[in-house]
């Protein structure tokens, strides 16, 4: 019998004026020892689903059918106290953002302590020797001194790793993990997936694992259910499921990944439309009004979940994958989805250089005392950094959280004023220009923020946020103001009643598609954008990618594109350059840095990449980039990526390694031991050339 079995399940959320039916019919089971991945959009039900099985649903949520068994007993009969003796004991739980569910207030090790105190009926001091051996469970450095520390002063990996340390503490038989690497870098990712897998092992847990990311699914689930608008529209086993998808939502999915699409340059495929309203569920097929195979039977029938064998289960009339007879002209195979994408020519002759940043410098001091708050340090952010951006040109910068991508970024738009070097604009000094002129350049610089919601005025309607920068900057009268709002709004694809609406009413794509609006809005020539689709789920993010490369080419823009998704980079990138630690340790074409790495550090980060093939992910080493991020207040001596890398020798701790060239293509890397010999005339790089 499966460790957890969820049966018929139906949520309903109770609003003023209507009822969503956010789960209809779910049936869910999981064994001891295995894990269950639940993918799917954002709205479709994986963290409804989670959340009804912890019996934590938000204000006006009820579950109204079906069973909840765990262990043979149904958790839907309990009463409220006999569920809170099952939550935190029995069912573990990793939440999507643990600087919001861990109380800033109280240590994290009085945090896990209070747990084991409720559950286990432990004293004081047993319960706080019992949360300091969970975080040494968990892999936390120092787990006696972060135990007595607040979450704010621990890193994000640090503190997803308090929070499954929390979890685990009473040593559940279930633990179901929500998004637990979102808002994390590859390295910390891979580190958190590994650690949860181990501990699945070592405590012969089930494990349910909810997440967007199907590379991140690829690699650490047994089975998966692939849920739509508040159904499991597919499930089987994880290599079935990747080898041959039945549904043509999940073979959607698989098209959207900018993998699929980096190596042939062709055009993201982009699933039409938007998920059903829930408050009234269509009649037949929920996906049918997005699908490119429905027919009138898909729009009044509902498709059972039903399928050939009982291992591979899926809602549809008309499956995809394995050929099959219809009446219906035969819709294109899985395999041969890119067929009816555009292929993107992408013109690799660089024109003269619209940005040239040389020597870039920036150290933030580091003070002590209340009153005299004198100096004692800096940290070096961004250190000697020099790189080129062409006209109609983009290029990648990538790295770990805390290597200086963003502070890069800040520079360059002006929000922060560089230590030392310089930031030319078509040969115009961005931080050193007279104030008027470094005004006027910076309507043709504009950035793309990463969290577009806390960058927009909640309090103003979109209009009024679109013309901020024009009224500012004085551009035209109001009337051709308005004239260009409209216009930008078509151009990425918004309706014009969305210009009297308030940013909380858009989804997450629509939002980043209103971010981007304001960007052009003063008609920029080079667009700096941060993380602009690293919280958005697979689907809308390809919409956001392929709005970027079709302005791009309609425009003229230039990117600088900073992400920590290489997937990303890869497919949007002419260029990559490899940030560590406020170096930039490689630089060079995109296919050449991801076919023909030069630097240890590069290798690493393409190692660690979550890529959606079971077979891949299996074959890979669970090494990665090994150890934490040093301080940027002291760095390691000579080359800043020794203290971490397996290669590493007494020369990189004394010399500090100069770019050099590797290849006729100008890709350039820093390091003593390359992973490839450098060009017959390597030579210290001039940063023109960069």
């Amino acid at each position: 019998m499966a460790l957890l079995e969820v049966i018929g399940l139906r949520t309903e959320i109770r609003l003023k004026r209507s009822v969503v039916h956010a789960l209809d019919g779910i049936n869910l089971s999981v064994d001891a020892g295995e894990t269950l991945g639940i993918v799917g959009e954002s709205g479709c039900g994986k963290t409804m689903t989670a959340m009804s099985i912890m019996q934590l649903l938000p204000n006006g949520g009820t579950v109204v059918g079906g069973q909840i068994r765990l262990d043979g007993r149904d958790l839907l009969s309990l009463s409220p106290e006999e569920m809170d003796s099952v939550r935190g004991n029995d069912i573990g739980m990793i939440f999507q953002d643990p600087t919001t569910s861990l109380n800033p207030t109280m240590t994290i090790g009085r945090q896990i302590s209070e747990s084991v105190r409720i559950h286990r009926g432990a004293s004081k001091k047993e319960a706080h020797e019992r949360a300091v051996e969970a975080l040494s469970l968990v892999g936390m450095p120092s787990p006696k001194q972060r135990a007595l520390v607040y979450p704010h002063e621990l890193s994000g990996g640090m503190r997803q790793r308090a929070m499954i340390a929390m979890a685990l503490a009473n040593e559940p038989k279930l633990l179901i993990a929500d998004e637990p690497t979102t808002a994390l870098d590859v390295t910390i990712q891979k580190q958190i997936l590994e650690l949860i897998d181990n501990l699945k092992q070592q405590l012969g847990m089930a494990v349910i694992l909810v997440t967007h990311d199907l590379g991140v699914i690829a690699g650490r689930a047994d089975k998966i259910a692939v849920m739509y608008a508040g159904k499991v529209v597919e499930t089987t086993s994880t290599r079935a499921l990747f080898a041959n998808p039945r549904h043509p939502y999940t073979e959607a999915l698989f098209a959207s990944l900018p993998e699929r699409s980096a190596e042939s340059g062709e055009r993201l495929y982009s699933i039409p439309g938007l998920p059903p309203d829930l408050t009234k569920p269509p009649a037949g097929c929920r996906f049918a009004a997005r699908c490119r195979y429905a027919t009138d039977e898909c729009r009044t029938s509902e498709p059972p979940l039903a399928g050939t064998v009982e291992e591979h289960r899926f809602a549809c009339f008309l499956p995809v994958g394995e050929p099959v007879y219809r009446t219906e002209a035969a819709p294109v195979a899985a395999t041969a989805v890119a067929t009816e994408r555009v292929r993107v020519s992408r013109d690799s002759t660089l024109t003269e250089p619209l940005l040239r940043i040389e020597g870039l410098v920036k150290d933030y001091p580091v003070t002590a005392g209340l009153v005299l708050r004198r100096n004692v340090g800096s940290v070096s952010a961004v250190a000697d950094v020099s790189l080129t951006v062409h006209q109609g040109e983009t290029v990648g910068l990538v790295g770990e959280s805390g290597c200086g991508k963003t502070t890069v970024g800040k520079l360059i738009v002006g929000l922060e004023k560089p230590t030392g070097g310089s930031l030319l604009f078509q040969d115009r000094d961005l931080a050193q220009a007279p104030r008027a002129e470094r005004r006027h350049l910076r309507r043709d610089v504009q950035l793309m923020f990463q969290d577009s919601y806390a960058a927009m005025n909640p309090r103003m309607m979109v209009r009024s946020v679109m013309r901020e920068p024009l009224d500012i900057h004085r551009v035209d009268s109001p009337a051709e103001r308005d004239r260009r709002i409209r216009e930008i709004f078509d151009l990425v694809g918004l309706p014009l009643s969305a210009l009297d609406r308030y940013p909380h009413e858009f989804s997450g794509g629509q939002r980043q598609r209103v971010g981007l609006a304001r960007a052009l809005a003063l008609r920029p020539k080079l667009i700096v954008a941060d993380e602009p689709v690293s919280a958005l789920d697979v689907s809308i993010q390809s919409q956001v990618l392929n709005l970027m490369r079709d302005l791009q080419g309609e425009l003229g823009l230039s990117y600088l594109f900073i992400s920590h998704d290489l997937s990303v980079i890869r497919y949007l990138s002419d260029r990559i350059g490899v940030m560590y630690l406020g170096k930039l340790v490689e630089i060079g074409p995109a296919e050449s840095v991801y076919a023909n790495p030069v630097h240890h550090y590069t290798r690493g980060l393409l190692d660690t990449i979550p890529v959606a093939d079971p077979a891949v992910e299996a074959a890979k080493s669970s090494q990665g980039i090994a150890g934490e991020l040093p301080s940027a207040i002291d760095p390691p001596s000579g080359c800043r990526f020794r203290t971490r890398c397996p290669a590493a020798q007494e020369i990189c701790a004394r010399v500090e390694p100069k770019l050099a060239p590797y290849g006729p293509d100008n890709h350039l890397a820093a390091c003593h031991l390359p992973l490839r010999p450098a060009a017959a005339a390597a030579q210290e790089v001039a940063p023109a050339l960069v």
